[in-house]
């Protein structure tokens, strides 16, 4: 397989509001996996923004997030995914027979400020760098 036919992994991360963890996550893996994975963040009830807390949190990493809009969780972007990760979402997120779901149980950071958010941020940036490696075997994601 040419790298021109092969496929990128997809990853959707999906939450509630699409304005914090699935945010934040979706912006890790796209930064530290520097474009070898096809990223998409969603929420099955969609905030109108994305959390402030989330955004300075994630600007502390050099991550500017504040561009961001959530976005509503579809059937679509389910099927069209190879790894589907929930984060508290519950019977709200479609399944699919045959993808990968990982259910990461992370604190909620709606209505929290930044230093609650970083504890959370932090544990994200871990799971991140963990699936990077099982997604790409070959690929070292940065020590940030």
């Amino acid at each position: 397989m040419t790298t021109e036919t092969a496929r990128k992994p997809s990853v959707l991360f999906v939450c509630v509001h699409n304005a914090g963890r699935s945010q934040m996550a979706a912006a890790y893996l796209t930064h530290l996996a520097k474009g070898a994975v096809e990223v998409r963040s969603a929420g099955s009830q969609p905030a109108d923004k994305v959390n402030p807390a989330a955004v300075e949190a994630m600007k502390e990493e050099g991550i500017d997030i504040s561009a961001e809009l959530p976005k509503v969780l579809t059937t679509e972007a389910v099927k069209d995914a190879d790894v589907v990760v929930t984060m508290g979402c519950g019977d709200e997120c479609p399944y699919f027979p045959g993808k990968r779901y990982e259910d990461w149980v992370l604190e909620d950071p709606a209505g929290k400020g930044v230093g609650a958010v970083r504890p959370i941020r932090d544990e994200i940036r871990s799971r991140i760098r963990k699936l990077i490696a099982e997604l790409l075997p070959a690929a070292r994601p940065d020590a940030r």
